[in-house]
């Protein structure tokens, strides 16, 4: 019986996935802060660790890297509000398995747990493994069209992109990145190395943007042990992970100046030197960094070193935002479908055609992460052989009416908040639009929870005066 560890300051939750995991074969314990997590993990040694990212004494982050040092093989599923995606999906750069977003629905935890569990036998079970191996930045299997699994637009600004990505692959050229947050950058960088002399060698990413000022350093150029207070082991950085093959600093711009004065020294002399070292190590590696941001604008207010800059600059390259390649939306979708098909072992064949258009009138601010998190949930919640419009996130399946209203039609300023009759005004506001959904979500948690306040509150991630107040603003029994 495999054992599992859930750490949630919440009790609630903690009891709630305590007799869902019980009732499914699985053995588990729980804590209510990171200190009593940690203590368990040493005592219990639990086979898969889920940890909320806010816990009241220290974060899911801590709690993660603690556990890794302990226990480097054991997976760690990040439990996280909507408000914190961004940043659950950089812990997961740190080593996290995957993330669980709240509401909690009890199909996509199981599921999530046995593939991670799944993963990590398989690994173990290689003769030249040392146990799970990071998976890229999502988490996720990659699911392409080419030999190296990356996915092959057919957009004119994908074709743009691609000619760029043979010409400059095969050279050993710095590279910047440009693209919004979700965009694929990351997936380029690696497209760009396995297409490289260098793919035989280690791609080593690092979120510039999830690594405090002082530990950036020691990730970056690694430390010798008793350099500083906390340093019990010498450690390597990525310069040093990378040699020989290909180092990608996402989101570049966030390092501090000390620490973009001691990477242009590191990129001018190709040598690094541990922190509280004193030897010199020689290194050939490839850099491609990624900032959405432009590093020159970013030099001229001073918050990016100009000579880096030029460092980096030898070649840059746009990656365009999702809504700009419509003609690669449903490529996408489909390759993003197939490999969900296999992870959650469904056979979802399709869309209907509501959903094929809310996907092309939909401007995806999230860009490829935000579609393949929509598709992920969608084909979990399938209940036939094509995704409905039913199971989209409200936000996709009206977005086109929400837009069409917002600006033309508001609520009169003594305009009640509870729900109108089917009679209203044939032209609701957005606001009235909102209250709907509102409305329609928390009675559909109360009802899956037989109307336990509590409980819905926490699925709701909302406290319980909160839940009051709605339910009075609404009227509900």
């Amino acid at each position: 019986m495999k054992k599992i560890l859930v750490v949630d300051d919440e009790v609630d939750i903690c009891m709630l996935l305590k007799r869902f995991l019980t009732k499914n074969d699985f053995e588990v314990e729980t804590a209510q802060n990171g200190k009593q997590g940690l203590q368990l993990v040493d005592e219990f040694k639990p086979d898969l660790v889920m940890t909320d990212f806010r816990l009241g004494d220290i974060t899911g982050q801590e709690l993660l890297l603690s556990i890794k040092k302990k226990m480097p093989h054991v997976p760690v599923l990040i439990i996280t509000g909507y408000s914190d995606i961004k940043t659950a999906i950089s812990v997961m750069k740190q080593g996290a398995y995957d993330y669980i977003t709240k509401p909690l629905f009890p199909d996509e935890i199981l599921v999530t747990v046995r593939k991670a569990l799944s993963d990590t036998e398989e690994e173990a079970q290689k003769p030249d493994s040392g146990g799970p191996t990071k998976r890229g930045s999502t988490g996720r299997k990659s699911s392409g069209k080419n030999i190296s699994g990356y996915i092959i637009g057919e957009s004119e600004v994908s074709d743009e992109l691609y000619k760029q990505i043979d010409l400059v692959a095969p050279t050993n050229f710095s590279v910047i990145i440009y693209g919004e947050s979700g965009s694929g950058k990351e997936a380029i960088a690696h497209e760009i190395h396995n297409r490289s002399s260098r793919h035989k060698k280690p791609f080593v990413a690092m979120d510039c943007g999830a690594i405090s000022k002082e530990l950036a350093g020691s990730e970056l150029f690694g430390h010798e042990k008793g350099s500083f207070t906390g340093a019990l082991q010498m450690k390597i950085g990525h310069f040093e992970m990378a040699n020989g093959g290909t180092l990608f600093l996402d989101e570049v711009s966030n390092l501090s100046y000390e620490i973009q004065v001691a990477l242009l020294r590191v990129v001018q002399e190709r040598k690094v030197r541990r922190i509280g070292g004193n030897k010199e190590i020689d290194l050939d590696v490839r850099i491609i960094v990624a900032s959405n941001e432009r590093l020159l604008e970013a030099a001229k207010q001073g918050k990016f070193r100009e000579d880096l800059y030029y460092r980096f600059n030898e070649f840059s390259m746009e990656v365009p935002a999702l809504r700009d390649r419509q003609d690669d939306i449903m490529l996408f979708a489909d390759a993003f479908l197939a490999s969900t098909n296999e992870e959650l072992n469904k056979n979802v064949t399709g869309f209907s055609d509501e959903v094929l258009e809310d996907f092309m009138n939909y401007e995806w601010p999230g860009n490829l992460r935000e579609l393949k998190n929509v598709i992920k949930r969608a084909t979990l919640l399938a209940e036939g052989d094509r995704i409905e419009e039913k199971v989209l996130p409200f936000e996709i399946a009206n977005y086109q009416k929400l837009r069409e209203m917002d600006g033309e039609y508001s609520a009169p300023a003594s305009a009640s908040t509870t729900l109108p009759d089917n009679d209203s005004d044939a032209n609701p506001s957005l606001k009235t639009v909102a209250n709907e959904a509102e409305y329609d979500m928390i009675m559909q948690v109360l009802r899956q929870v037989n109307y336990n306040k509590s409980k819905a509150a926490r699925l709701l991630n909302i406290d319980r005066k909160t839940l009051y107040n709605k339910m009075k603003q609404f009227d509900m029994p």
